[in-house]
């Protein structure tokens, strides 16, 4: 599926680009269901705000609760000080979280197939487990910032193996809130790690090396339909969007059977609803 090239790059810089990776069809029909999800939701379930500041503190249990399940989370800006939506609700969701890959018919065909397992293989993943899923709107104008983190910090294993599969929905650009990355950051420190015991949960900080600035980042603009691969332990980044329009993305965060996966990571699978590969 890959070429020496892209595999080449993926280790170099801990990060590939694949363009045209998934058509308008699929885009569609996953953008399509996302919408009929936020339709569903009661704001009256939950006013839970997804924000990557204290995040430890921020995780209460509608957050906790949607590991296995699928809920909707809304932006940082997106309440007035009357506490009431500055605007419509399907312009004020954040995130939808964390399982639609295993539980929601549109989104597991969307995640499970071949070519997919194709690329994880050439990645080094050869026994793949989706952990989790989320479709990220970077709403206009109130899309929130997602701070510099590595994704090893929430799937956590030994050694790490978590790889990240970023699908574009929609174009990604610096007006309107793309990933930027450390080139070849992979090959740096663990520097936090999210822990879970029970319903209490921490962040535990591991490395102080300081994360990337304007001298060793880079933006990953991307257009819609285009795959970024990336290791568990590159920085990543993406700004508030201020812009008129969306950023959707969907993500899926996998690691290898072949490593230990921590049993302290914030999400744990039982044989009620056991984790599964691509295929």
């Amino acid at each position: 599926m890959l070429t020496t090239a892209q595999r080449e790059q993926y280790q170099h810089d801990g990060y590939i680009v694949i363009p045209n990776f998934k058509n308008g069809d699929e885009i569609a029909r996953l953008r399509a269901r996302a919408g009929e999800i936020v339709a569903a939701f009661d704001p009256a379930e939950s006013r839970a705000v997804f924000t990557t500041r204290d995040q430890a503190r921020a995780s209460d249990a509608w957050f906790l609760g949607s590991d296995n399940t699928i809920r909707c989370f809304f932006e940082e800006e997106a309440f007035g000080p009357d506490g009431r939506l500055k605007q419509a609700k399907a312009l004020s969701i954040n995130k939808i979280g964390h399982a639609m890959h295993d539980l929601d018919p549109v989104f597991d065909a969307f995640t499970h197939d071949a070519t997919l397992a194709a690329v994880a293989r050439d990645l080094g993943l050869e026994q793949p487990q989706v952990w989790q899923s989320m479709y990220i709107f970077k709403q206009p104008g109130i899309g929130g910032e997602v701070r510099w983190h590595q994704d090893a910090t929430f799937f956590d294993s030994t050694p790490i193996s978590v790889t990240t599969f970023w699908f574009a929905l929609e174009d990604a650009t610096i007006e309107n809130g793309c990933l930027w990355v450390e080139p070849g950051g992979h090959r740096g420190p663990l520097r936090e790690r999210f822990l879970r015991d029970g319903d209490a949960v921490t962040m535990e900080k591991l490395d102080g090396t300081p994360w990337p600035d304007d001298s060793t980042a880079v933006p990953l603009e991307a257009k819609a339909g285009d795959l970024v691969c990336f290791h568990g332990l590159l920085p990543h980044y993406s700004a508030p969007n201020r812009s008129s329009v969306s950023r959707h993305a969907f993500t899926l965060h996998v690691t290898d059977a072949r490593t230990a996966y921590s049993p302290r990571n914030w999400i744990q699978r039982d044989d009620s609803l056991p984790v599964r590969g691509f295929v």
